[in-house]
């Protein structure tokens, strides 16, 4: 049986890195020597990501930005070459959710949960896969989520976005995979972050949920990118043991 493939060594970059998944992914991904590459919009929190992985041994930088701009993009694949020559891995996790009937949704707030959910993705791809092209080899993994899969009432929009990864992500799959570039998606359910505060969630109730931990969801990732070479996961749906709270 094919052994897992070590993640030592390569480059991953890794979107909405400031808290929640992002920031327990990085951590993951440096606990297992791969060289990281933050990004997202708070840079002090990203200073205190790389200052922490750096003060356990090891590599890590950061490019503070919005997602959903070309130039944060093409600044952190840039990045991730001159510093550590390549980029194996793109992960796919800067979005926003906000759960809001369709009437009283603006139009401000489709925009801006698009361009957040699904602009960034399109802009990070579009940027690392040339290099993954040249070099024949490299991962991209989004981040979407299991209102990707089944529409709920409040969520249309959110709901659009997510589905619209999923579809972006198997259309890539079908184009790069002869180039030795794995594509894939993990839709994870309810995590205790701040995401959707504020937005349809509260503070509270996301403590007091079933809600899984962001490490949880980190370590599905890492697992995700340490397939075979001649494995790749396409979906991967992970839901939490508790009650009815997605």
């Amino acid at each position: 049986m094919p052994d897992a493939i070590s993640l030592a060594g390569k480059t991953v970059l890794i979107t909405g890195a400031s808290s929640g998944i992002g920031w327990a992914t990085a951590l993951a991904f440096a606990a297992k020597g791969a060289n990281v590459v933050v990004t997202a919009r708070r840079e002090e929190r990203l200073r205190e990501l790389c200052e922490l992985i750096v003060s356990r041994g090891g590599k890590a930088v950061y490019v503070a930005g919005d997602a959903s701009t070309e130039a944060t993009a093409q600044g952190c694949v840039a990045l991730a070459v001159k510093q550590f020559g390549r980029l194996d891995i793109l992960i796919n996790n800067a979005g926003a959710g906000n759960y809001r009937d369709l009437v009283d949704t603006s139009v401000e707030e489709y925009d801006a949960l698009m361009n957040s959910n699904m602009k960034s993705s399109f802009l990070f791809a579009r940027y690392a896969a040339p290099g993954m092209i040249a070099q024949k080899s490299g991962e991209i993994l989004f981040i979407s989520s299991v209102a990707g899969l089944q529409g709920c009432a409040g969520e249309s929009v959110y709901s659009a976005s997510k589905f619209a990864q999923i579809g972006f992500a198997q259309s890539l799959d079908a184009e790069l995979r002869k180039h030795n570039i794995k594509v894939g998606t993990i839709c994870p359910g309810g995590v205790k972050t701040e995401f959707a505060v504020g937005h349809g969630r509260t503070e509270e109730g996301v403590k007091d949920s079933y809600m899984m931990e962001p490490s949880e969801v980190a370590d599905t990732i890492v697992f995700a990118c340490s397939q075979p070479p001649n494995a790749r996961i396409l979906q991967m749906t992970v839901r939490h043991m508790g009650g009815a709270v997605k």
